[in-house]
């Protein structure tokens, strides 16, 4: 037990922050309004009393964010010439001086110049997370690293300003910051998001509409799984064993039959319709080798990766249990299953397994493919 007043104080404080909470504005495009809504919501917490500052805002030359900035104390920058010109950036060391509750650091994915303390303002992030600083961010969708290919693809530009999957999936929360495509236009022809000499150039090239669809539904894509990742762990750390059902989730049983292919296609075509996870799942059973075609069976789960599947391989005495573990710790929704048409004594083994399936399981849509026995 404490003895004195201060003893007690300390025992009853809260320990210390240990690292600082990372919020993320996402946009798919320049424009949408991720730096207006990161400025907005801190003039907001700062009218609540929290100790709020500008580590970095870009305004690139728009009047309305400059406003918003200029209601913000600013950390100064620091300067650093490089090859006989000074630029700006900003200044890490002094912010961990000033020591704020909350930063705000505008444009995730910009590269430092040389002589900078991190090569990256990600890097800059991560040790103001590190210090117990909050930290307010902004990121468009095209320069996260796995999607860059992407965008290359669809707007023929390469984007060389990227940051690592893990930085956008480490915020601690995600905004997904939406315009419509045809009001982003309309921006872009008010002058608002680029000067008038530029408007009509970018209309033609990057903001095409095709593009905007495209990119819009990347970063909606993006946002929907990280949400359901957050949903998984919840659901996990609270041991929810039920499934919720939020997202669909198919999982088709394969083996190394010949009519695995046509299984795995069933069911690709019914995922694209639900917009649903596909997994091909196999169960490796005690003395299943004796069964099974290795070569026909290793060609059926490639031709499930070939079609964007995730490949399962689990072991187990029993394929029944084994695939009703599985979906109850992936929260799969729905399962497919083939049958041939047999009238021997693998008819009755076939329904004893799906039985014992159903009995296994938690709640969940199962499909049964019938198809021709498979050759022998």
């Amino acid at each position: 037990m404490p003895k004195n007043p201060q003893e007690w104080l300390e025992a009853v404080s809260p320990a210390p922050k240990t690292r600082g909470i990372f919020k993320l504005f996402l946009g798919y495009a320049p424009g949408v309004g991720k730096t207006f809504s990161m400025l907005s919501e801190a003039l907001r917490r700062k009218s609540r009393g929290e100790d709020v500052v500008s580590g970095i805002v870009e305004t690139h030359g728009r009047k309305a964010i400059a406003d918003l900035a200029q209601q913000l104390e600013a950390v100064p920058r620091k300067k650093i010439e490089y090859k006989g010109t000074i630029f700006e950036e900003m200044d890490v060391d002094a912010i961990l001086v000033r020591r704020p509750a909350v930063v705000l650091v505008d444009e995730l994915a910009h590269t430092n110049i040389p002589g900078s303390k991190h090569r990256k303002r990600y890097e800059d992030v991560r040790e103001l997370l590190a210090a117990g600083l909050d930290v307010v961010s902004t990121l468009n969708i095209q320069h996260i690293e796995s999607i860059a290919p992407t965008i290359h693809a669809i707007t023929g530009i390469t984007v060389r300003e990227t940051v690592p999957d893990w930085v956008p999936l480490s915020a601690s929360e995600t905004v997904m910051v939406d315009l419509t495509p045809e009001a982003l236009q309309n921006r872009m022809r008010r002058g608002d998001v680029y000067g008038r000499e530029k408007v009509e150039q970018s209309l033609k090239n990057f903001f095409r509409r095709g593009n905007l669809i495209a990119l819009r539904e990347l970063a909606l894509r993006q946002v929907a799984e990280q949400v359901d990742r957050s949903l998984e762990s919840y659901m996990d750390s609270k041991d929810i064993r039920e499934n919720w059902g939020v997202r669909e989730r198919l999982a088709v049983c394969v083996s190394g039959n010949s009519s695995g292919q046509y299984l795995i296609s069933r069911a690709a075509r019914l995922a694209r319709k639900m917009d649903a996870e596909l997994y091909v799942v196999h169960v490796e059973r005690e003395f299943g080798k004796r069964w099974e075609d290795g070569k026909r069976l290793e060609g059926n789960l490639r031709f499930g990766e070939n079609l964007g599947a995730q490949v399962i391989r689990l072991k187990g005495r029993s394929v029944a249990d084994t695939i009703a573990e599985f979906v109850r710790n992936k929260h799969i929704t729905q399962v497919m299953f083939g049958r041939a048409l047999a009238r021997d004594w693998r008819k009755y083994l076939y329904l004893s397994a799906v039985h014992r399936f159903l009995r296994e399981s938690p709640p969940v849509d199962v499909h049964i493919v019938t198809h021709e026995p498979a050759d022998n």
